[in-house]
């Protein structure tokens, strides 16, 4: 099993953890009302997907 023979110092946890970056997500416009969603789901203002009318809203 493998351990550590010395204390990682500080800066160095600090440095690898800098790359640990939440990502905002990618919001698309929906054709029929104009309003910002989630790429490949339905829109949840007006319920359609890719031009059709999948939820009831």
């Amino acid at each position: 099993m493998a351990v550590p023979k010395r204390k990682m110092s500080r800066s160095n946890t600090r440095s690898r953890r800098s790359q640990w970056k939440a990502s905002a997500p990618t919001l698309v416009t929906c054709a029929r009302c104009k309003e910002k969603r989630p790429s490949h789901t339905a829109c949840p203002t007006c319920g359609t997907y890719a031009k059709r009318r999948v939820l009831d809203v």
